[in-house]
């Protein structure tokens, strides 16, 4: 009768043990690695000053491969996130923020080894005020 006692003890704290984890684990996720936190006014703000700062970096700069990564990426996130999200991907915010992503998303794919056309950067930079 000990024994099983003593089985159903070390089963229940196993359990207990298996749920803190998750929940620690769970808890810790509140950002992606994206940096983006859920919040679609804090993340466009966030993701417009990272992609301003980026168009403005010039072409032939040492950093610009890692920024056009990381642009990418960040793009990627962005509209992974809201896009089906119907509380946001009406508002007008979002449809402009949408617009000037695919602009310099499609840039990087389609011309990734050239610079950005000075007009494609003015529209982006005009988008992203």
């Amino acid at each position: 009768m000990k024994i099983q006692i003593n089985e159903h003890l070390i089963k229940h704290l196993l359990s207990f043990l298996l749920i803190g984890c998750l929940a620690l684990g769970l808890t810790a996720c509140g950002e992606s690695a994206s940096g983006l936190t859920g919040s679609y006014v804090d993340d466009t703000m966030a993701v417009a000053e990272a992609l301003i700062t980026t168009i403005s970096t010039p072409a032939e700069g040492p950093e610009r491969a890692n920024q056009q990564r990381d642009a990418r990426a960040l793009i990627n996130s962005y509209i992974s996130l809201y896009r089906p999200n119907s509380s946001v991907n009406g508002l007008a915010s979002f449809t402009t923020m949408q617009t000037a992503l695919n602009s310099l998303a499609g840039h990087y794919a389609s011309y990734a080894n050239r610079p950005l056309p000075e007009a494609l950067v003015k529209r982006i930079d005009k988008e992203l005020h």
